[in-house]
């Protein structure tokens, strides 16, 4: 039976205007837009973050959390990382009563709408190689738009499309349980028509024939295909990498048999204060191990996001155990069978059960046939994931251009790689869509949210609202006197409004910034 609730009244909202009301159990957001009320569900689809902490501008919402998107007046998401859409419920309005009507079974979210296969009405097959972020939000985004196609997925691994930040973070912990790394289940490609084609690699794509040929020596024929192939963790390269016990962390199975090693007590050494890097030495003091961090730089970040985070960062992660040697290269590893010391380059020795490299990633392209190739082998797109006629890439391995520089550039973010996925599919179902996103990226650890939004690969200044060493602040980061990125720790509504004023270009100006803190939420709109 449907629960209705009186949830406010007509003058308790003004245009832009969002509230969290409740109707029996289920939480809603309600807004109002043009003076017409608004209800969907209150509750983000990706981690269940509470909208109404977020913020809204026109019809959008962002969740404060990992800044998913949501439409206001339909539900539909808008941006990821959430997959899902939220229900839409009825309003009415009874004299000066807000009236929210909330059917039985509505559920905190909906799948999307997506169309079914039909070969009849469309006999082209488009082929996403990858089932990582970007390749999983292409298949749905195609079915979304209309696609009745075949959609073929092809993956290396043996496991169903998961939640890879997960895999430093909660998981290696031992806080989430391993279904809870599942993005999709097994029924859910079933019921609409998306083909996973597990334990496939893919040893040859040449894009003027538009084949692929898998290592089994079958060759594949498509209409379209997405590169959505990721990245592959680049091993350590000094003598002793071989022992046993040296990991990389980058795929489900490299989590677990790092969790398999990792009894308590045992003696950890991280190569390369990366985020990977970094999470990883988090989440595995956490577990009781004594961990160790190695790496190059004075702090770790720096290069990315200055000496003063960096420093915030190791301070915070040596208050939890973690302990750093910074400004040294490792020279060897030492050990009979399995690994038991890491060797500096000062000469330091550091005993060590495991190793994990966390010294970055290289674009998985070596399948490429004829294709050019940049320096570090990523391919470089067009402002639509284009590579060439019918071949799109998104994700680790596309260079793409800013749409706010024109500069060429390659990012490793989990939420990005959706995004490029959800354009790169509206491109190949035929709704041409530039790319002309917000790139963002978080990491949560013990007890900080940290956020950074936009990119800048360097910068002349860095005009900061508030003090790193306070763990709340705003950083933002300026290149010929302009904002190219900002940094955040415990900012997230804040954040929210300044990623929607950074994708309509309309960041305060540099001076503005130096002169103290700016009301983001008030500035977002008067817009």
């Amino acid at each position: 039976m449907a629960v209705e609730a009186v949830v406010a009244k007509v003058n308790e909202l003004k245009d832009g205007d969002m509230k969290e009301v409740k109707v029996g159990e289920t939480t809603v957001l309600l807004s109002r837009i043009n003076g017409e009320f608004h209800a969907i569900g209150g509750i983000c689809s990706h981690y269940g973050g509470n909208l109404a902490e977020g913020t809204c501008k026109g019809e959008r919402v962002y969740c404060p959390w990992h800044m998913s998107a949501f439409n206001l007046i339909t539900g539909d998401l808008e941006e990821p990382p959430g997959l899902d859409a939220l229900p839409r419920f009825a309003v009415r309005i009874e004299g000066e009563n807000v009236i929210v009507r909330v059917p039985e079974g509505a559920g905190e979210r909906r799948v999307p709408d997506m169309a079914q296969k039909n070969t009849a009405a469309d006999p082209r097959t488009f082929v996403i190689l990858g089932t990582g972020a970007a390749g999983l939000a292409a298949a749905e985004t195609l079915r979304q738009d209309g696609f009745q196609g075949r959609v073929v997925l092809l993956t290396q691994e043996n496991q169903l499309p998961y939640d890879r930040p997960e895999l430093s973070k909660g998981f290696l912990q031992g806080a989430n349980p391993e279904e809870a790394l599942w993005l999709r289940p097994r029924e859910f490609f079933a019921a609409h028509d998306l083909e996973i084609w597990m334990e496939k690699k893919v040893t040859k794509v040449e894009a003027g024939a538009k084949t692929l040929t898998l290592a089994d020596g079958t060759v594949m024929k498509y209409d379209a295909l997405l590169l959505a192939s990721g990245g592959a963790a680049r091993p350590l390269e000094v003598p002793g990498a071989e022992l046993a016990n040296v990991f990389t962390l980058r795929s489900f199975a490299d989590s677990q048999a790092i969790m398999a090693a990792a009894r308590e007590g045992a003696r950890v050494v991280i190569v390369g204060a990366s985020f990977i890097g970094m999470e990883t030495a988090g989440s595995l003091s956490a577990r009781g191990l004594h961990v160790t961090v190695a790496a190059s730089g004075q702090a770790p970040f720096q290069g990315t996001l200055g000496p003063e985070i960096g420093r915030m960062f190791q301070q915070l992660w040596e208050e939890n155990g973690v302990s750093f040697r910074l400004g040294a290269r490792v020279a060897r590893l030492e050990g009979r069978n399995q690994v038991e010391a890491v060797v500096l380059d000062n000469g330091e020795k550091l005993a060590a059960d495991l190793v994990i490299a966390g010294v970055g990633i290289r674009p998985a392209t070596e399948m490429l046939q004829g294709l050019p190739l940049n320096p570090d082998g990523s391919v470089t797109v067009d402002e639509h994931l284009r590579v060439a006629e019918d071949l799109y890439a998104a994700g680790d391995i596309a260079r793409f251009p800013d749409w706010r520089t024109g500069e060429l550039i390659r990012i490793e973010h989990w939420r990005l790689a959706m995004q490029h996925g959800r354009v790169a599919a509206h491109n190949m179902a035929g709704k041409k869509t530039a790319f002309r996103d917000v790139p963002f990226f978080w990491t949560e650890r013990l007890d900080i949210h940290f956020e950074y939004a936009g990119y800048g690969r360097d910068w002349d200044e860095i005009i900061y609202q508030g003090d790193p060493a306070s763990r709340n602040f705003l950083a933002f980061y300026v290149k010929n006197q302009r904002v190219l990125a900002v940094a955040a720790c415990q900012h997230g509504q804040e954040m929210t409004a300044i990623i929607e004023l950074m994708r309509r270009d309309h960041l305060p100006a540099v001076g503005e910034l130096r002169q103290g803190p700016v009301d983001f939420l008030q500035r977002l709109q008067e817009i």
